[in-house]
């Protein structure tokens, strides 16, 4: 986990700070992983890519498992977790991949049990990629 400036805010943005994951992406589109705005932590749609080993696992369920990691990661950057989530949403190509990522995700959000909204999709960036999530979360203050 990298950020665009480790110890300033964005230039021209007082007070926010990005955080990247080194996803090419964020550079050929111009969007970070997260945004940091005092408080307020704006994850941006994240999916199950991994990008240590560059790879993309078969299957929603190891994908969901990668992404809530990436997000974890971008949570921990912010210094939040996912106690710390408001709002959650869910964007699959198939609405009957959701139910078997339950456990997954009452896991992640036992504690903040955030508002949240499932969407089925036409398709993600990739045809591989099942699940994309994004979330909205807010620092302990």
């Amino acid at each position: 986990m990298r950020e665009d400036a480790p110890d300033s805010p964005s230039p021209g943005f007082s007070g926010r700070r990005l955080i990247t994951q080194g996803s090419r992406f964020e550079a050929e589109i111009g969007y970070s992983r997260a945004v940091v705005d005092g408080r307020w932590i704006f994850v941006s749609g994240t999916t199950g890519y991994d990008y240590a080993s560059m790879t993309l696992a078969d299957g929603v369920v190891a994908q969901c498992r990668q992404t809530l990691a990436n997000i974890a990661a971008a949570l921990a950057e912010a210094g939040a977790s996912f106690d710390d989530a408001l709002r959650v949403h869910y964007y699959l190509l198939d609405a009957a991949e959701f139910p078997p990522c339950f456990p997954l995700l009452r896991a992640a959000f036992a504690r903040s049990r955030p508002a949240a909204t499932m969407l089925v999709v036409a398709g993600l960036a990739d045809p591989a990629m099942r699940i994309e999530i994004e979330l909205t979360a807010r620092r302990p203050g």
